[in-house]
Parts: C-alpha cells; structure tokens; sequence
C-alpha cells in the first residue's frame, strides 16, 4: 500500500489542537473507560458469583460474551453515523452525548439486576451506548489532529485508560457493594464528559455534502478488502492478536488470584493493587512512547518491542503463579502496554483509508477490541477447566502476543 492513507488523513486536522481540547477528550475517554472496566475488572465477575455459584465462570463468559458481539457491531456502525452526522454541534459531539447517557442507563439496570437475563441486558445496554461515545471519540483525533502530533495524543488517551481501569476499579472496590459500584460508575462516565462537550469542538458535515443514503452501499462499506489495503488488514489483525491476548489476561484475573495464587487477602483488593501497580508502570512509558515515536517519525519498531514485552508478562503469570509473580508480571506488562496504547493508535490512524470514512473505518478497527472479548471467555473456559488450567492459559495468552507483535512487520507504508 502506498502512502495515500497518511496523506489523506493529513488533509484534514492540519492545526493542532490546544492542551485544554486534549485534555478534555481524555478526561470523557477516561469516563468511558471506567464504565467498561469497573463491571469487566470486578463487578460482573462478582455478580455472576452470586446469581450463580456454581458456574461462575460459564455464566461471566456468557454476559461478557454477548455484550461484546453487541459491542462488535455497535462501534463500526455507530462510527459510521458520526461520518454522516450533520448536527449544528458537529458530526461527534451528538453520539458522545448519547453514549454516556445510553452508558449510565445501562449500568443502572446493572445496579438493579436481580438474575442473569437482567445482567446480560444492562449489559448489553451499556456496550451499545458507550460504543457510540467511543467510536465518536477516537474518530476527533484525525479529525482534530496532524499525523505528526497523533503519537503524543494517543500517548494521552493510553493515560485516560489506564487511569480509567484503575478508577473503574477503586470504584467497583470502595463504592459499597454491587449496586454502589455501578452508580458509582454510572455518575463518573457522564460528569467525565461534560467538559469535551462544552468545548464544543467538532468537525461539522454540511447537510449539501452528506451523500445520499443506500443500505447496500453504507453495509457493503464496512468490508474494507485487505487486497486493496493491505497495511489495514494487517493492522487490523495485530490489534486482535494484542488484545485477545490482553482479554485473556485480565477477564480472569480475580479467580486467577483465587484459585491459583491463593490469595490470602480479599481478591478484589489484590485485583485492586495488580491493576494499580499495572497503571503506574503504564503511565510512566505512554506518553513517552508516543512522543518519542512522533519525533523519530517511526511506529513499527515501538509496538513490535513493546509486544515483546507484553509477551514476557503474560508467560511470567503462567509460570510464577504466586502473588509475587503476579506483582512483577503486573508491573512488566505495564510497561508494554504503556508504549504500545500510544504507537498502535498512531499507526492506525496513519493507514486509515479514507479521510471521509474515518469514524466507520475506525470503528471496523475497534472490532479487534470487541471480538476478543467475545472469544476470550470462549477460549479461556474451558482451557481453564479442562486443558491445562491458568498455565496453560496465560501461556496461550503470551504466544498470541508474541504473533502480533511480529505480524506488525507486514505493514509497509508506514515506518
């Protein structure tokens, strides 16, 4: 693939926005953040703890299950609708709006839920909604901002989402029980964002220049051929490797410290602690990493070394199964996943491929954030029970990292 994407891309947010812009859209990525990682980290696994004692596992695979397939489906759609979105306050700002409130509605249900349906429709709810506000938030960058400054952008909203898990986190631990986790969540993912809405900067869609609407064209042009944009295939591919891997990782984390580890303390706060000390070594190397891949003009080197490290995390918790293994696989994994938050989202951007369909051709990318959420729990269940236990299973999620890691060699057109 030639160069055409970057240049494309480069067309428009030519004039870099402000620290205070910046700042805001991270402060409502962190407010998403939180919504997903408070139930992800702790609240669904201990709700399906509860309601079904039994099949904890089976039961928290099939609500985050079928919450990311909505998930799947909701960010390149709702993207999509951002691109053809001609509101007076701008193609973006409408669905962010939107998302949060749909978010805290969902998270609300969650709050109230008194059996397994329940779960999985407030679930579900809460994937629909939040992926709006998130396909329209990732869609601002290159709408707002230069190639040449989106390493250090995505830098900042590797920070709001390692905060944002840590917040989600605390908030499920210290809110008071199930039901106060979730409002508590609830609360935060709105305020979050009123600052990035009240600045009220977005790129607005002329109603004259909205294509005309047909369902074939707007369904077939989520098939992007990897034929004809080949870095995008390629992309696409290593961020589902990276994240099904991660997925792995941390959806099983509170019975990994129960069942393997034998904690000794309460689980929730060792989770607790793990995703803290994972948030400090994470935030000293991601805004770094994206300011150093900015200045060096190169990402490939960044997220390949960075999956490496990803990698040996992920292998040290298969192999040191003790807390203290697990505090220095937290710690290490940080580290990785600091530089590859802020590089991978700067190489994505660059290999979009067209500048009309951002917010659609970013939403196709973030189903390599959704799908491995829905096969995570697939893959990890029985893997878990039946074929090798939490060895084999952080073992499978460091040779997934360690592929795409090295798979990020096939893209060509950026260095």
């Amino acid at each position: 693939m030639t160069a055409g994407p970057q240049a494309a891309a480069a067309e428009e947010g030519t004039t870099p926005p402000g620290g205070r812009w910046v700042g805001a859209l991270s402060l409502a990525n962190l407010g998403v953040w939180v919504g997903w990682f408070g139930p992800l980290q702790l609240l669904l696994a201990r709700q399906a703890e509860q309601l079904s004692p039994d099949h904890k596992a089976s039961t928290l695979a099939l609500v985050t299950g079928v919450g990311a397939a909505v998930s799947m489906v909701a960010n390149p759609v709702f993207g999509a609708l951002s691109d053809r979105t001609t509101a007076r306050t701008g193609r973006r700002i409408p669905w962010v709006v939107a998302g949060v409130t749909g978010g805290a509605a969902g998270l609300a249900v969650l709050a109230l839920a008194q059996s397994v349906p329940a779960v999985i429709a407030g679930w579900c709810l809460v994937q629909l909604a939040l992926n709006a506000a998130f396909a329209a938030l990732t869609a601002a960058v290159p709408d707002q901002v230069p190639v040449r400054r989106r390493g250090l952008v995505g830098g900042w909203l590797g920070v709001s989402q390692v905060i944002g898990i840590l917040v989600g986190t605390a908030l499920a631990t210290i809110a008071g029980g199930i039901a106060g986790g979730y409002l508590a969540c609830a609360v935060f993912t709105v305020v979050a964002a009123v600052p990035y809405v009240l600045m009220r900067r977005d790129s607005v869609l002329a109603a004259s220049d909205r294509p005309a609407f047909h369902w074939r064209t707007f369904l077939g042009g989520f098939w992007i051929d990897p034929r004809r944009h080949p870095d995008f295939g390629w992309a696409l591919l290593t961020r589902f490797l990276m994240n099904l891997s991660y997925s792995i990782s941390t959806m099983y984390l509170l019975y990994y410290l129960t069942d393997a580890v034998r904690y000794e303390g309460d689980a929730d706060n060792g989770v607790l602690i793990l995703t803290a000390l994972n948030a400090v070594t994470m935030l000293a190397t991601v805004v770094i990493g994206g300011i150093r891949s900015d200045r060096s003009g190169r990402r490939k080197s960044y997220v390949i070394r960075s999956g490496l490290v990803i990698a040996a995390a992920t292998l040290l918790l298969a192999v040191w199964q003790t807390w203290t293994g697990a505090v220095v696989a937290s710690l290490i994994l940080g580290l990785g996943f600091g530089v590859y938050t802020a590089v991978d989202f700067a190489l994505l951007t660059d290999v979009l491929p067209t500048a009309e369909d951002r917010g659609r051709d970013l939403g196709v990318i973030n189903i390599a954030n959704a799908l491995p959420q829905v096969l995570a729990p697939v893959i990890a269940a029985p893997v878990v029970l039946h074929l090798g236990g939490y060895t084999a299973l952080y073992a499978l999620a460091g040779a997934l990292a360690l592929a795409g890691s090295l798979l990020v060699r096939r893209i060509r057109s950026v260095p």
